[in-house]
């Protein structure tokens, strides 16, 4: 087997957000859209205010606003929004269109907890945390919200004079008051790769900062002037000493930690080859069997592990491109049996 395809989208790549740039650039538009708008609050550690919903006895009408339309009688939790009317008269300078989604528009504040709904407690949570349970849509808008927030933490000082810089077009861009030139949103483009051997075994590897037994596939930066697929080549065999062949593209995914892209592939190398660690990043890597896969896949995730899960081995949760690259390997090679 030297080729496969992602079962399903990656989570945070299961939505679609109208981003229009025309959009952002039309003020007029965003203070008579405001009213009807929901805001996304992110405090300063990237948490959000969360709820949890149970499934109601009959079904009901989509919520008029807190939550977007879809999957409402769902039960688990949903990012608690707030309409816009109730944060303020108008856009705030500082706030950040999202886009449009499901009639509805997405904005997105840093504010804390005593600016979200008052109509009762809400847990406040990060993305990590609980993206991977979210209503894909909701996923997508805190993946955003968080991404976009976190650069203009980081861009409020022009990179070429040292110059404040303000925001403009609705936060997708921010303008130095010395030089007048627009600043845009930094993605870093990461490449991850499943490594296998076009058969029965796959390549998994732990990072050194990881506690024991948490395994997942390699990934690493995109380097100036470097392809993708000669990135993954590098790093793979920076990482383990693997050579690898037949590098297919599998899919992406937004990865706002602080602001990667995770672009996934899959590469076939051959098992005999000896593996040389990097020991300042790997601290462990091994072929692993489809057969000895099976009690990790049923098992607990990285986030969900407990003490009886201890020397057992672990994969990344559902939130993250990984485990669905694996999960997809693995149904891939079942079928093929």
């Amino acid at each position: 087997m030297s080729d496969f395809r992602l079962v399903s989208p990656p989570v945070l790549a299961g939505a679609k957000i109208l981003r229009d740039e025309h959009l952002r650039r039309d003020a007029g538009r965003h203070q008579l859209g405001w009213a009807a708008a929901q805001v996304v609050i992110v405090d300063a550690e990237g948490r959000s205010p969360v709820e949890w919903t149970a499934a109601p006895a009959v079904p009901s009408a989509p919520a008029a606003s807190g939550a977007s339309q879809s999957d409402t009688a769902q039960p688990g939790p949903r990012l608690r929004t707030v309409a816009a009317r109730d944060f303020a008269a108008a856009p705030p300078p500082d706030a950040v269109l999202l886009g449009e989604a499901e009639s509805l528009t997405y904005w997105a504040v840093r504010g804390a907890r005593d600016e979200a709904a008052a109509d009762g407690p809400s847990p406040w949570l990060n993305l990590y945390t609980v993206g991977a349970e979210l209503p894909a849509l909701e996923a997508a808008v805190m993946a955003a919200a968080v991404a976009l927030l976190s650069w203009h933490d980081n861009a409020r000082f022009c990179a070429r004079d040292g110059s404040p810089t303000r925001p403009r077009n609705a936060g997708w861009a921010r303008v130095c008051e010395a030089g007048q030139h627009e600043e845009y949103p930094r993605t870093d483009p990461a490449v991850i790769c499943l490594v296998h051997d076009g058969a029965d075994r796959v390549l998994l590897a732990r990072q050194r900062t990881w506690p024991a037994d948490r395994f997942s596939v390699l990934a690493g930066f995109v380097e100036a002037g470097e392809s993708l697929e000669a990135c993954v080549a590098r790093e793979i065999a920076e990482e383990v000493g693997v050579d690898v062949s037949d590098i297919s593209y599998l899919g992406s995914q937004a990865w706002p930690f602080p602001r990667s892209l995770m672009i996934g592939f899959h590469a076939v190398a051959d098992p005999r080859q000896p593996i040389r660690l990097d020991d300042k990043e790997i601290a462990e890597a091994r072929w692993v069997h489809r057969h000895d896969l099976d009690g990790a896949l049923a098992r607990n995730d990285w986030a969900a592990a407990t003490d009886a899960d201890r020397g057992q081995l672990l994969l990344p949760g559902r939130l993250s491109i990984a485990r669905t690259m694996i999960d997809s390997w693995a149904a891939a090679v079942t079928s093929r049996h």
